[in-house]
């Protein structure tokens, strides 16, 4: 028994041993895996950020590339000029047609009566100037004729009075009485009238100050008025005005007396020829606009208030350097021209740009005027300019750059004839003739001579590529057979081998007659 229990109490210290010992490993486990970690992770981490960040990718490089002339044709290429003209911008926008506010005239009395007749009784009505508008009962008014006919009496009876000072003040009283009726407003025919007949009557007509609609009408029959009441609104649509909405980019290129020009879809193919007349120091916060006034002529009244109209507004930019906007080819960050230099030898030339105007864009630099660019085909063009320029990228490896590299190093001179020659469109055979550094032919090789036309999208072309396993003929003569599916610049590389190792590699454009 006591046996039994010194082996349970060895074992329990026993087990308590172990498991402190595992804990004390655990923990020292637990502490220093953040340093290994740290100094594992943070190479590779690095590591990784290096490989997944992105290095910005050059753009493609460009070489001059020379097209036959029937290949140009086929394509549809087009040439343009660049020229230094005078050239002037055109701002496109959206107005409204409104009233001419310098032509509106407004119809007042300048003493309180009663409106007895109206002649004009709708909005809109066409009236000249002169024709009646309205008749008005004015009490002041009536009593100041009567004082006007009493003081022209009185002066009449006294103009003989030997009286000193008698006549002079009947004859100021007659000038007061005759100058109140004018400062009233009373018209001169009328004063003739009453000095004429001697008798007051007890309407008086009023007649329009202008031609023109009415826009505006408060009188009506019976009606009380005062001094400050309008009672008609005349506008002379002659001239009107057109509220234009110009984004505030385009306000520092505006001036007034720029020319305008406007369309109205309600007469298709007819223009209106305006001129700016104010630029509106407010601006819409809302849509980041100001308005600018344009004058028109209305003669034939076909441009109604209200109406909405297509403004372009012409803006001199005196004498630039332009060239084609169809010209100009925008390859990523960079902006290309292709200039003509004859015999289809173009040219890729980087350009800088001003803005746009119309069909042409204006040139800051990269461009003289007089030269010729292409204006059409550009992308194929571009194409084919980048295609040269990696097959021209080939560079054999340096002498001592190891001996696989001297071994694999071009060692053979290779050169290109076809039956017929040039070649063409369909079965052409093809031949080579090999020769080492010294002229001496060279046979036994293996020799291919691969074909390729880059795709052509806008053309609907998909890309072409033939190759021609050419046969040994002796006295380094090779020879084979291929068909060309297309006519035009075919990217071509020859390749021979010996033994497994290449002797030669060279790369030439190919021009084959026939369509595409």
């Amino acid at each position: 028994m006591k046996t039994y229990r010194a082996g349970f109490v060895l074992a329990l210290v026993g087990n308590a041993v172990f498991a402190v010992v595992l804990s004390g490993l655990w923990l020292h486990y637990r502490g220093t895996r953040p340093v290994e970690d740290m100094q594992i992770q943070t190479p590779a981490s690095a590591a990784q950020a290096t490989t997944e960040t992105p290095s910005p990718s050059a753009e493609t490089p460009l070489v001059p590339v020379q097209i036959s002339a029937q290949r140009l044709q086929s394509i549809g290429v087009k040439v343009g000029k660049v020229e230094r003209r005078l050239v002037e911008d055109e701002i496109r926008t959206t107005g409204t047609v409104v009233i001419d506010e310098t032509k509106l005239a407004y119809v007042q009395v300048r003493f309180s009566g009663f409106i007895e007749k109206v002649f004009v009784d709708a909005t809109y009505q066409y009236i000249r100037k002169g024709q009646p508008l309205f008749t008005i009962y004015s009490p002041d008014l009536v009593s100041t004729e009567r004082e006007y006919l009493v003081a022209r009496q009185n002066q009449q009876q006294v103009a003989q009075s030997a009286v000193p000072g008698v006549a002079s003040s009947a004859a100021s009283l007659l000038d007061a009485a005759v100058e109140r009726l004018k400062q009233w407003g009373v018209p001169q025919q009328e004063i003739a009238r009453l000095e004429s007949s001697g008798q007051v009557e007890q309407e008086l007509e009023f007649d329009s100050p202008v031609s023109g609609y009415i826009t505006e009408r408060n009188a009506l029959p019976s009606v009380a008025v005062q001094p400050e009441m309008r009672l008609f609104t005349v506008a002379d649509l002659s001239n009107v005005w057109v509220q234009a909405q110009v984004f505030q980019n385009d306000l520092g290129r505006i001036k007034v007396g720029d020319p305008a020009r406007l369309t109205v879809s309600t007469f298709p193919g007819r223009t209106f020829d305006g001129r700016v007349d104010f630029i509106y120091p407010q601006l819409d916060t809302d849509a980041r606009t100001a308005k600018v006034r344009i004058l028109l002529s209305n003669s034939d009244l076909q441009l109604k208030p209200g109406m909405f109209v297509n403004v372009a507004l012409k803006v001199p930019m005196g004498r630039q350097l332009v060239l084609p906007a169809s010209g100009v080819l925008q390859s990523g960050n960079r902006q290309i021209a292709f200039v003509d230099r004859n015999d289809g030898y173009l040219e890729p030339r980087d350009v800088e740009l001003g803005p746009r105007v119309g069909d042409d864009f204006i040139v800051t630099r990269g461009l003289k005027a007089g030269e010729r660019i292409v204006t059409s085909a550009n992308f194929l063009i571009d194409s084919e300019s980048q295609l040269q320029a990696a097959l021209g990228a080939f560079v054999p490896p340096p002498p001592g750059a190891g001996v696989t590299s001297v071994t694999n190093a071009p060692q053979a001179n290779a050169e290109l004839t076809s039956d017929p020659n040039p070649p063409s469109k369909g079965s052409n055979v093809f031949r080579i003739r090999l020769t080492d550094a010294k002229g001496s032919p060279i046979s036994g090789a293996e020799v291919s001579v691969t074909f390729f036309m880059p795709a052509m999208p806008a053309m609907g072309m998909a890309a072409m590529r033939t190759l021609v396993a050419l046969s040994d003929k002796g006295n380094g003569l090779y020879e084979g057979s291929g068909v060309l599916g297309s006519g035009g610049t075919w990217q071509t590389t020859i390749l021979a081998k010996k033994i497994g190792q290449p002797i030669a590699s060279k790369q030439l454009s190919v021009n084959a007659s026939g369509g595409m």
